[in-house]
């Protein structure tokens, strides 16, 4: 079989499902189009192949992706010959000129080669062989059947070869093919193997069911259950990987749902775990926070793209993780989970530390709309006031928007009356945000008085006072007491000094 045959194979599969004419497709070595360089350093990789008498084929998620329609960015070529992708990216960079970039891994056997805009990266056909105690392998140099059986899924064990007397050859051990027809996740050989030996793999396969919208094999899946303790061999920064790729999927629950089926997610973010589950007292029911979550995360994510950044999704994924900590029954209310969302917000930086993400401004933002997402609720609830928009947007600053988002994201209830009228009211914060916006820019609002002012003023040193006339003056602006510039602001700071005993300097 070719790789032509292989997408027409699939197309037909597909077409049918449809109901519709299959068409004919040719092959692509990129499915988004404009592939004729791309198509000529594939026959060039061939070409020089055959000059130094090596085999070599394009595998991988290269050709699943070719397959499926997918726009790829990693090319993969498997090279056979003892350090034969080494002396073939070599060999080629110098025919290429000097557009083309070779860097080696000797370490590795492998080497990049960048050219026009491409990548390409070139291993040697190998075996592999573990010990329990470590996902590093022990490499030897093996056969394109060897190099096969040692990946991780059958939709990932598909090779075409570049070499001109077989240039496009389908090959397809494991019915790889049938799997893409049919939308399966499974491994090559037995799942316990697979997963024992390199528990990172159990990630990519949650990942590559979310992203492909692909159903996880049940024996597959078994699998995943049987090993999850393994995953604790992996390091935090190979799993954060992993699990960035999935939130950054267009419905990024799938991933959180079989991360909890299968067990890993209690062992990866235990913070959210603790939501699943639902609890009733006196015949009253809260809802499932877990499913809720993550109802709120497809929310931000949908018809977003990349617009949706990785750490919006965060702080929605982390927006209640706050509720196991403070919930509490009352005999009147039922349950209750009071500042669920500054008890969550204390919670983020913990968790980023312990997951090896980012302790930077990226944090601080996720920590910020984690603490913040309850204030346009309560806002939109009541009378929507300048000074409780003002508030708000003071606070949010120049993430007021991404916060708004996230609050209209986290409305799922199902009654509709309820859910119209919060996302009405909603509109009107926003409008008043608005017009709040063009009068005074609150995005990047400043007190008028400093502390060094205060001091300086009053001959103070640091102390408790100064605090308390800074919040005096930002309580009296944002209501309105009194307009947002210096002078009646320090005119205001003066009276207030007065009623706390405090006379200015040489007085």
């Amino acid at each position: 079989m070719t790789i032509q045959d292989a997408i027409q194979e699939y197309d037909n599969f597909r077409q049918r499902k449809r109901g519709a004419s299959p068409k004919g497709m040719d092959f692509k070595p990129l499915p988004s189009g404009g592939g004729l360089e791309e198509a000529s350093l594939l026959h060039r990789i061939g070409e020089k192949a055959d000059e130094l008498g090596l085999e070599c084929y394009v595998v991988g998620g290269y050709v699943r992706d070719i397959i499926l329609e997918r726009p790829s960015k990693d090319i993969d070529v498997l090279v056979v010959g003892e350090g034969g992708g080494i002396r073939l990216a070599k060999a080629l960079a110098k025919e290429l000129g000097r557009d083309a970039h070779v860097s080696i891994f000797r370490n590795f056997g492998t080497a990049q080669l960048k050219w026009h805009g491409q990548e390409v990266e070139f291993v040697g056909a190998r075996r592999e062989s573990y010990q329990r105690d470590s996902r590093k392998p022990i490499v030897e140099d093996g056969t394109l059947d060897d190099d096969l059986h040692r990946r991780d899924f059958t939709i990932n064990a598909l090779a075409v070869c570049l070499n001109k007397e077989r240039y496009g050859e389908f090959i397809d051990l494991f019915d790889g093919l049938l799997d893409l027809e049919d939308g399966i996740i499974a491994t090559p050989l037995d799942p316990d193997i697979t997963f024992s030996d390199d528990p990172l793999r159990m990630m990519r396969c949650i990942r590559f069911a979310t992203q492909l919208h692909f159903q996880i094999e049940d024996e597959t899946a078994e699998a995943l259950r049987r090993n999850a303790e393994r995953i604790k061999i992996i390091s935090q920064e190979r799993i954060i990987d992993e699990l960035n790729k999935i939130m950054m999927a267009p419905v990024p629950s799938i991933g959180f749902i079989e991360l909890s089926r299968s067990g890993l997610l209690p062992l990866i973010l235990p913070e959210v775990a603790a939501l699943e589950g639902v609890e009733t007292r006196n015949g009253r029911a809260h809802k499932d926070n877990f499913y809720h979550t993550l109802e709120v995360l497809d929310n931000v994510s949908k018809g977003s793209g990349e617009g949706a950044s990785l750490w919006l999704r965060w702080a929605a994924l982390l927006h209640d993780i706050g509720k196991p900590r403070s919930k509490r029954w009352d005999n009147q209310a039922g349950w209750t989970f009071h500042n669920h969302n500054y008890i969550g917000q204390k919670m983020v930086a913990p968790l980023f530390r312990r997951m090896k993400l980012p302790m930077d401004e990226r944090m601080a933002y996720v920590e910020k709309l984690v603490g913040l997402h309850m204030r346009p609720i309560a806002i939109a609830d009541d009378v929507v006031t300048d000074s409780a928009v003002r508030r708000l947007l003071f606070e949010a600053g120049e993430d007021i928007d991404d916060l708004m988002r996230l609050c209209e994201a986290d409305i799922t209830s199902k009654n509709r009356e309820k859910k119209k009228r919060f996302l009405d009211n909603f509109q009107l914060v926003r409008e008043k945000l608005i017009d709040l916006q063009a009068r005074d820019n609150y995005r990047t609002w400043h007190n008028p008085i400093t502390g060094e002012e205060i001091m300086e003023t009053f001959g103070l040193k640091p102390c408790r006072e100064i605090g308390l006339l800074k919040q005096a003056v930002k309580d009296a602006i944002w209501d309105s007491v009194i307009p947002n510039d210096h002078d009646a602001a320090f005119q205001f700071m003066l009276e207030k000094a007065k009623e706390m005993g405090l006379e200015p300097k040489g007085k």
